[in-house]
């Protein structure tokens, strides 16, 4: 339910262009906003519980309807309080009441043009997103060129945050695809890897003021997916349109759209602490869902056999020996990657649907996303980049019960690029099939605008743990930022959980795994993904003990709550989550010495407790612990190491 109850406060404003400001304030008063138009160009501020968090940063844009960038005048106002509440099936929290200040302010340029740039601000987070409405000038179609919104972040300010990666590049040309490595307290003002700014969402440390988290929401087909620029040496981050090169030079790098046209949102999460970051909902917040349908689209648990058996596997015979420790692990999907199309085959594949729906299994399928915007030559190629061959392909997957797809190597940015992902979700929620991109965008808000987007990429995942032993060396600190960054803004397809000493098939080759056992079960909550795709393999349940497996068959993918309770990027993660009454409590340590930390856990007040906590070496070990009044807890984590504890 949403009411909203509206005053409008247009006011009277000096004429001069030098004094104009407004300001609005967060529900409990933490956060005040102040927008202001100095020598006609518009501004806004920060400020939690009185400190500074981002100062004068400009906002604006340029578009045929207008040059919002310039001569601008602070027109009026309306102010709006807004409650909400709705709810996400797959995602880390699964009610939602959402209460914001909205302000929206009125501008008009020199050419008396009108934009409105809407601001929503809760206790955590501020979104802000620019509507161009029709005039009469124009009353059809709008392009806009470039936004010049910024964020000046104090001196001072250490980031983790990601480079943008030429077009183009990379294996077979498949980047940009936000696999890139963070940055880890680099002062703001470093130049970027690459020389190409930084993509969504950043993550800031304000020393002792907090931190602030900036990402972007509300992409569809209507706008581009926008980045930010190096910062000057003001410590100004500016929003940065696709490069010419992305989507192999297909398609303008602006966005255009029937007017009104309302932008992105661009979302600013912001505390003292982390547990804002971890806990936001702001992706979510300011979208609507743009497809209905009445199929249901499950999450869970997968198997899958390429992560360590690699492209070999993708044969029938291993396929089914997948299946079958899918169903032992009681897991609700197998993924079968790269190459299907040629090493099984179609009418052979439809056999393996069958055989995975007798274990109570569901089967999912690699597809290349295709076109000309990457050369990688694993198929099935060119059959969802069009939406003839798309529409042929999915009623041919309906037809033999497959239950989604894994759709790879996308081409950046662009609006073309924007609108590829949402006519596959569009037609797959049609076919009743859910979707994972990979090589992929950062999803925008997608758990609430399509009803079957389960999970996408766009981080360095699991792949180079098998690729790359120096990943490997650096996986456990740098699993402890992706929390706080990647996935605290949506689903995030790392493929967690290894037990396998070396990542291959032959146990004499392949990369060490360097963290232990009860690292990786960590990672099944740490991590939150709507389906979750495993790294284990058969000969795991015959190796390990039986308590981890039991553990898996039941840990949840999708959560009704997400707590922060201690960490620190780089270093250490705590993270509770709840599903219905039983809650999970999971503890990375991402540095190579014994770690202890005292957390409240507060609630497990009365209850009996698994935990899955680190033994010798590698190996774990499991005791139970009934809770008192005292719910102090010391955790002790090994070098690489981690705890799980969760209510049986």
């Amino acid at each position: 339910m949403r009411s909203i109850l509206i005053s409008l406060l247009y006011f009277s404003l000096s004429n001069s262009l030098q004094a104009q400001t407004v300001s609005a304030s967060s529900p409990d008063k933490n956060i005040q906003m102040e927008i202001s138009v100095t020598d006609g160009k518009a501004y806004y501020s920060l400020f939690y519980q009185k400190d500074e968090f981002l100062g004068k940063s400009p906002i604006g844009l340029l578009s045929s309807a207008g040059d919002f960038t310039k001569g601008l005048k602070l027109a009026g106002h309306t102010s709006v309080k807004i409650q909400e509440s709705y709810q996400l099936s797959r995602s880390k929290v699964s009610q939602i009441n959402y209460k914001a200040n909205e302000l929206k302010c009125i501008f008009t340029n020199a050419s008396n043009d009108t934009i409105h740039i809407i601001f929503r601000i809760t206790n955590t987070d501020v979104a802000f997103s620019y509507l161009i409405p029709k005039s009469k000038k124009n009353t059809t179609n709008c392009t806009v060129e470039k936004e010049i919104t910024g964020f000046k972040l104090p001196a001072g300010t250490t980031t983790f945050i990601t480079p943008q990666a030429p077009p183009s590049s990379g294996w077979q040309k498949t980047k940009p695809s936000y696999e890139e490595e963070y940055t880890r307290e680099e002062p703001v003002g470093t130049k970027s890897q690459y020389g190409l700014g930084y993509t969504f969402p950043a993550l800031f440390h304000l020393g002792n003021k907090g931190w602030v988290l900036l990402s972007e929401t509300g992409v569809s087909d209507t706008y581009v997916g926008t980045r930010l620029s190096d910062a000057g040496s003001d410590g100004i981050y500016t929003v940065t349109f696709p490069q010419d090169g992305e989507n192999n030079n297909q398609g303008p790098v602006t966005a255009s759209a029937i007017l009104p046209m309302q932008t992105s949102w661009k979302t600013i999460t912001l505390g003292r602490t982390l547990k804002p970051i971890v806990e936001s909902t702001a992706s979510t917040d300011v979208v609507k869902p743009l497809v209905k349908t009445s199929k249901i689209f499950d999450a869970g648990r997968a198997s899958w056999s390429w992560i360590v058996w690699q492209d070999e596997s993708c044969n029938y015979n291993d396929q089914k020996t997948f299946i079958d420790l899918a169903a032992d692990m009681k897991c609700e999907f197998i993924l079968i990657d790269a190459l299907w199309d040629t090493t099984i085959g179609k009418e052979k594949m439809a056999e393996l649907v069958n055989y995975a729906k007798s274990k109570n299994v569901g089967v999912l399928l690699w597809y290349n996303s295709n076109g000309n915007w990457n050369t990688a030559p694993q198929t099935p190629k060119d059959r969802m980049n069009t939406a003839e061959a798309r529409r042929e392909e999915m009623q041919w997957l309906q037809q033999i019960g497959v239950k989604g797809l894994k759709i790879d190597f996308f081409g950046g940015d662009k609006q073309a690029t924007m609108k590829l992902y949402h006519d596959i979700l569009t037609d797959a929620a049609e076919f009743g099939l859910n979707i994972n991109f990979h090589g992929t965008t950062l999803p925008r808000g997608w758990e609430r605008m399509y009803p079957n987007f389960m999970t996408s990429e766009a981080v360095l995942a699991s792949e180079n743990l098998v690729f790359q032993q120096s990943f490997s060396d650096r996986y456990p600190s740098t699993a402890t930022i992706y929390p706080f960054t990647r996935n605290a803004v949506s689903s995030m397809d790392f493929g967690p959980v290894f037990l396998n000493k070396r990542l291959n098939r032959n146990p004499d080759k392949g990369t060490i795994r360097k963290t232990t056992d009860a690292f990786e079960m960590a990672t099944a909550v740490v991590f939150f993904s709507a389906v979750q795709h495993w790294g284990l393999t058969p000969e795991n349940l015959k190796e390990k003990p039986a308590y981890l497996f039991d553990y898996l068959k039941n840990v949840p993918t999708v959560w009704d709550e997400t707590r922060f309770i201690d960490g620190y990027p780089g270093k250490y993660c705590v993270i509770a989550r709840r599903k219905n009454t039983k809650w999970y409590i999971a503890a990375i340590n991402g540095e190579n010495s014994t770690k202890k930390i005292t957390v409240d856990l507060s609630m497990l007040k009365g209850k009996n407790v698994s935990i899955i906590s680190d033994g010798d070496g590698q190996e774990s070990k499991f005791s139970t612990q009934k809770f008192g009044n005292e719910t102090k807890f010391n955790l002790v984590l090994s070098a690489n190491g981690g705890t799980v504890l969760f209510i049986p």
